[in-house]
């Protein structure tokens, strides 16, 4: 298959506050789409008379959608016209944010919510679309800025879905965030600038580039061993916020009893993860990239303990949340740092391998938590999340002594990252 592009080159687009505003908001958008109905997993069950088990498919599936978007959509964005691709993306998720609204069967909610989740990764297009019309002099600060926008969307869907939820069901979110998606795709197409794909003219298949990531999974063991921890990182992250919405909720044995908008607001925990990354990103310039793993899985496991006692009393329950996304972004940026830093030509296919192991730990632990929840309780699922930090604590041990003669270094990765 050969594809053409119609963009512009790098040397006619001049990037404004509004699109680096604009891109940011897209891949928050998109991103969000992906934990609309994260809190409002008890109201689903009770609505669909399901098991807590069943109706944690609805995060699995959009996972699933997600995981696949970035594996065969995302590489997408090296050959064709950035600006039609990321457009046509938000179109699909408007519809199928819509569909998964007005359908009255739980069959249907999941297949429109995997539709959704194939659709989410636009925000995955956006990050390299942003680094590839900027100038290298603001291409750490645009990519810094995207970033943020993805992880401040994460943040707000769910607060968002809470509040609408509580006014008008937990349908009422899907068409909002329609009506979001839609705004945004028009946003898009009218105002944003082209780029030239990085593998315009290039002789090289959409398939063979497909079949390069698997060569580079093969041939980069500081890859496959991220990979690795990565997948074990998300899990723990997803797994966490799918059980805990059924203990705010009041399900089981839980003395706890919010609604949808105060369940939605436990979301803004997750500022730890905004402000631990810059901690964690100077560590990694100083020459502690090995450390700050160490260091961030120690905190995970001091955050599951937190979480446990959390059960019974909310003010620890929430600080719990803090230790916790702190550790897990920690985690995330030495990975991402480490995995940039192998070959900066393969970029994007570096992230495409490393996001789909990542969402993949995501669909599990979305499913793990559930089924914990409602097999053991808070207890379970707390004692699953001790047991998968003292592993990845482990693995990381284990990795850092085989990779003691490659040349990553704090201060390398994290240059050639913002190159």
């Amino acid at each position: 298959m050969t594809v053409t592009s119609g963009e512009s080159s790098h040397a006619e687009v001049r990037l404004s506050r509004f699109v680096v505003f604009l891109f940011a908001v897209t891949a928050g958008s998109s991103a969000g789409c992906l934990y609309y109905l994260q809190p409002l997993l008890h109201e689903i069950s009770v609505d669909f008379s399901i098991s807590t088990a069943t109706a944690g498919l609805v995060v699995a599936l959009t996972q699933i959608g997600y995981l696949l978007g970035l594996a065969f959509v995302v590489p997408l964005g090296d050959f064709v016209n950035r600006r039609r691709l990321v457009t046509g993306l938000l179109v699909v998720s408007c519809v199928a944010l819509l569909a998964a609204g007005l359908l009255p069967s739980y069959g249907g909610l999941l297949t429109m919510m995997f539709a959704v989740g194939v659709s989410a990764s636009a925000a995955q297009v956006v990050v390299p679309w942003a680094a590839a019309i900027a100038g290298p002099h603001e291409r750490g600060a645009v990519v810094g800025h995207v970033m943020s926008g993805l992880l401040i969307g994460i943040l707000f869907s769910r607060v968002l879905s809470g509040l609408v939820a509580e006014i008008g069901g937990w349908r009422a979110i899907l068409f909002v965030a329609a009506a979001v998606q839609l705004t945004m795709a028009l946003a898009v197409w009218f105002r944003a600038p082209g780029a030239r794909p990085a593998a315009a003219g290039s002789r090289q298949s959409y398939s063979q580039v497909l079949a390069s990531i698997l060569t580079l999974v093969w041939q980069q063991p500081v890859l496959r061993h991220r990979m690795i921890l990565g997948g074990l990182n998300m899990a723990a992250f997803s797994g966490l916020w799918t059980a805990i919405t059924f203990l705010l909720a009041g399900a089981g044995d839980s003395p706890y009893d919010y609604p949808e908008a105060s369940i939605g607001l436990f979301g803004l925990a997750g500022v730890a993860g905004a402000l631990g990354a810059p901690i964690v990103g100077k560590l990694a310039d100083r020459g502690y990239l090995r450390h700050t793993q160490y260091m961030a899985w120690v905190v995970q496991v001091v955050g599951w303990a937190l979480l446990w006692v959390g059960a019974r009393d909310v003010m620890i329950l929430i600080v719990a949340l803090l230790v916790f996304d702190f550790g897990v972004q920690g985690v995330q940026l030495a990975n991402q740092t480490g995995v940039y830093s192998l070959d900066d030509r393969a970029r994007s296919r570096l992230t495409t391998a490393y996001m789909v192991a990542y969402f993949a730990g995501g669909v599990i632990g979305s499913s793990v938590g559930a089924w914990a929840y409602q097999a053991g309780g808070w207890s379970l699922v707390c004692g699953l999340g001790i047991g998968s930090a003292a592993t990845g604590f482990a693995a990381w041990a284990l990795f850092a002594r085989t990779e003691r003669a490659h040349p990553i270094q704090g201060v390398a990765a994290h240059a050639r990252l913002r190159t």
